[in-house]
């Protein structure tokens, strides 16, 4: 896998060239990170679909997607998650490398010029966002929001983090609220838009075969010609729980869920992260997990188990889908589980099969171009670039007694329990 080229452009403004030669595609994303907060996340949001259904030069989607299909089919898309306690708003352009195009065209520079035209020339109506893309945009999002509410595992799985976030940023979710939502304006999306060019720390990444020099040109006369003052952006890391916290909500569903969080006292920048991460897989990653094997398959006690590890929050939270007749069951097999990892229970084989787990992970994510770049994106906030060669020698140094020691490190939480019958 190639490596990541970072060059500075401007004020917290750093362009990342990955050369990858395998794939006839490029791929350029400028992703833009902001503080997470209540009152400003909706807005965020929203805005990063309504900037890509137009620009000043291109005022309708019509015209913009005439624009696309005539460099060579290239496609446009916008996307928002967290990362930690930080919003990362993602624009991303795609098309045919440089080697492939025809009579020498600079590909690459041109879609460099169209993504920056998205971002810094908005199709303003009176010095706002126009109000029919805004509502247009809005019900797309709703509809977004109502999906997941309707699908009872992501409900659950948001409602754990609501729940055991309360009083933190890492609570509120990358779209904010429904209620929010509806309360954006075109008026405020113009705000959002201008603290998101002035305040943002941004991050490019150029993945293709050719040479990035003209990109990396107009990005940086673009950003050097406007004042920045970015904002700084921190994740709140809470080590251990105070106390352990029981809900157990009702509604109308065939199928309980079950989820627990816990605190880690393990994040991105601790040194035993990469002990940390192998842990969960051994619990409750994968079909070779603990969980998998006992509580699904030998106790068969549940539909699904299985556990996530933020290594950016520090947190790691389970899920299970579950009857309501065996929800504190499950709750005692999962905690039987990890006592088991804590007091050393788990064979070499186990720890080695692990190991072979997160290297085909590694491995597999650089087969397409967007694998290539999400692969650095997946890093935006850690110390340092690593390729997988230096991330899997890391995790290949982990010992039983490394996982054993951060396994001790876990402290319940919350319980979150779903279901259709009260107090089961």
């Amino acid at each position: 896998m190639s490596t990541n080229i970072r060059t500075r452009l401007a004020d917290n403004v750093y362009f990342n060239e990955i050369n990858v030669d395998r794939f006839k595609t490029m791929r350029l994303t400028a992703i833009a990170l902001l503080p997470l907060e209540k009152e400003s996340a909706s807005d965020f949001a929203l805005l990063t679909q309504v900037l890509t259904r137009s620009c000043e030069e291109f005022p309708d989607f019509t015209a913009l997607s005439k624009k696309l299909s005539s460099l060579y089919g290239a496609s446009l898309s916008a996307g928002v998650r967290k990362i930690g306690e930080t919003l990362a708003l993602t624009f991303s352009i795609a098309g045919i490398d440089d080697r492939y195009a025809l009579d020498g065209d600079v590909v690459s520079k041109e879609l460099s010029e169209l993504l920056l035209k998205v971002l810094f020339e908005p199709n303003f109506k009176n010095n706002v966002f126009d109000k029919n893309e805004v509502e247009q945009e809005r019900r797309q999002l709703i509809d977004l929001a109502d999906s997941e509410f309707n699908d009872k595992r992501i409900y659950a799985n948001a409602r754990l983090i609501e729940l055991m976030c309360k009083d933190e940023a890492f609570g509120i979710k990358r779209y904010g609220s429904r209620e929010d939502i509806l309360k954006c304006t075109p008026e405020s999306l113009k705000k959002a838009w201008d603290r998101m060019l002035k305040g943002a720390s941004f991050e490019v990444f150029y993945v293709g075969g050719a040479p990035a020099e003209s990109a990396k040109k107009i990005f940086k006369e673009k950003f050097v010609s406007i004042e920045r003052k970015p904002e700084e952006l921190h994740t709140e890391i809470v080590r251990k729980a105070k106390e352990v916290s029981k809900v157990f909500e009702t509604m109308d569903i065939a199928q309980a869920k079950m989820l627990m969080g816990f605190r880690t006292n393990c994040s991105k920048d601790d040194e035993d992260v990469f002990a940390m991460r192998l842990m969960n897989v051994i619990l409750g990653s994968g079909t070779r997990s603990k969980f998998f094997l006992n509580i699904r398959e030998k106790l068969s006690l549940c539909y699904y188990c299985f556990s996530r590890y933020n290594r950016f929050k520090g947190i790691l939270t389970v899920e299970s889908g579950v009857e309501n007749a065996n929800t504190q069951r499950t709750v005692d097999a999962v905690i039987n589980e990890l006592e088991q990892i804590k007091n050393g229970n788990f064979t070499d084989e186990d720890l080695r099969l692990a190991k072979l787990s997160v290297a085909s992970d590694f491995v597999s994510i650089c087969d397409t171009v967007t694998g290539n770049e999400e692969w650095f994106v997946s890093q935006l906030t850690e110390p340092e670039f690593l390729t997988v060669e230096e991330i899997t020698a890391k995790f290949n140094s982990v010992t039983r007694e490394q996982v054993v020691e951060v396994a001790n490190k876990l402290t319940l939480d919350t319980i979150y329990i779903l279901s259709s019958k009260e107090g089961e």
